[in-house]
């Protein structure tokens, strides 16, 4: 009779343990403890309560990895692969007999939307005696503990992220603004009797590594310039930003173009340890003589109207591109006198390289389209963008887009 009148005692027990469990973990999940510690509360429930030796908890979040191993031998987890190994097991397993389980009794998958989540291996149970473990009883009770522990720590890892992500989106935003403060502003670039000049900036990112500039270098001499870096995002834009400090230090009315090429190389090989380089258009005209004299490293072509017979021509490559060579084999610069109203129209790839929809690049045929007339060239650049779509969303686009387009008078 005692041991018939000890069931029901020993059962509310059991259950008084298991609410009280949850409870604690409930309590400590919205008490918001961390990993280590939920970690911890859920071991000493299985080990100290349950009498559980060995206990293994695989959890997937970015991938599979083991949250807690404890009592088992470390090269036993390593050998385990969850996707391999445990992926086809989607009901609790009680005798478990193949060759990478060896040391563990039961397996016990944790699903979400009937897909796995977790895998809680035990091993070096409490037999009390002979005959089935008591602990089959308790195996859907670990089961439901696990899975509150695992969307606990998942629901951390993820707050985690998006805080993350929220950091860098405000730092991109900020980033964003501090380049754009590089690009000059459309009102402070001349629009008089002799000279006019608009530019476009459109980044495929937050920051891209496009740049353009306008410089008045005296009285009668303006400079302008135009670069890409190779390849895209925040280090691209770190190393324009200090190409952009470099160049307006050293571009004057009077310096050599071609020393100042071989300066701007030494700068972008150091800073980038010549992991990327920069393609650059760099130009100077007087306004009294109406000569151009630029130097092309390896950049796209610019565009050159003759507003009187709207006849093109394309400026091309004077040397290769900066920071591609450790030194400069060789730098040239070239000169042409503009006798007519004339535009030059520079780019980078990005628009060069837009493809139409049967998939052939575009090349500098948006340019010939849009600017040999006699509009001016900030309707010309409004005309082009609103033709491709360009700073609308367009899914053809794959790199950042910028023209500076120069309408000499």
């Amino acid at each position: 009779m005692m041991s018939e009148s000890r069931l029901p005692t020993d059962r509310l027990k059991m259950s008084k343990f298991k609410l009280d469990a949850l409870l604690d973990i409930t309590l400590s999940i919205n008490a918001n403890l961390s990993t280590t510690e939920l970690l911890r509360k859920y071991e000493s429930i299985l080990r100290d309560d349950l009498g559980i030796g060995k206990i293994i908890l695989y959890k997937y979040g970015e991938h599979w990895e083991a949250l807690l191993n404890s009592g088992f031998n470390e090269t036993l987890c390593k050998t385990i692969d969850v996707e391999k190994d445990l992926l086809c097991f989607r009901d609790i397993q009680t005798e478990v007999t193949q060759k990478p389980f060896k040391s563990v009794d039961f397996i016990i998958p944790v699903l979400n939307n009937n897909i796995p989540s977790a895998y809680v291996l035990i091993g070096d149970i409490d037999e009390e005696g002979e005959g089935m473990s008591p602990l089959i009883k308790h195996l859907n009770f670990i089961q439901t503990i696990s899975g509150i522990i695992v969307v606990a720590i998942e629901n951390q890892r993820l707050f985690r992220e998006t805080l993350r992500q929220e950091a860098l989106r405000r730092e991109l935003e900020l980033a964003a603004r501090m380049q754009m403060m590089l690009i000059p502003d459309n009102t402070m670039l001349p629009s008089d009797g002799r000279i006019r000049a608009q530019g476009f900036y459109y980044p495929h990112y937050e920051v891209g590594g496009d740049y353009y500039d306008f410089l008045p270098l005296s009285e009668n001499v303006v400079g302008f310039c135009i670069a890409d870096v190779s390849g895209k995002g925040m280090s691209a834009a770190l190393l324009m930003s200090n190409f952009q400090a470099s160049l307006r230090a050293i571009f004057t009315s009077e310096a050599s173009l071609e020393e100042m090429i071989r300066k701007l190389n030494t700068l972008v090989v150091v800073n980038s340890a010549g992991e990327r380089f920069i393609t650059l258009f760099i130009a100077r005209y007087n306004l009294n003589t109406r000569v151009l004299e630029y130097v092309n490293a390896a950049h796209n072509p610019p565009v050159v109207i003759d507003l009187q017979t709207n006849r093109s021509s394309v400026l091309r490559q004077s040397c290769v591109g900066v920071g591609m060579l450790d030194e400069m084999p060789w730098v040239r610069t070239d000169y042409i006198t503009l006798k007519t109203p004339t535009k030059i129209v520079c780019y980078t790839d990005g628009l060069s390289e837009l493809k139409d929809k049967t998939g052939i690049e575009l090349g500098i045929s948006p340019l010939i389209k849009h600017f040999p007339n006699t509009m001016p060239v900030s309707e010309n650049i409004k005309a082009l963008i609103r033709d491709f779509n360009i700073d609308t969303g367009n899914p053809l686009l794959f790199d950042d887009v910028s023209i500076l387009a120069v309408e000499i008078l």
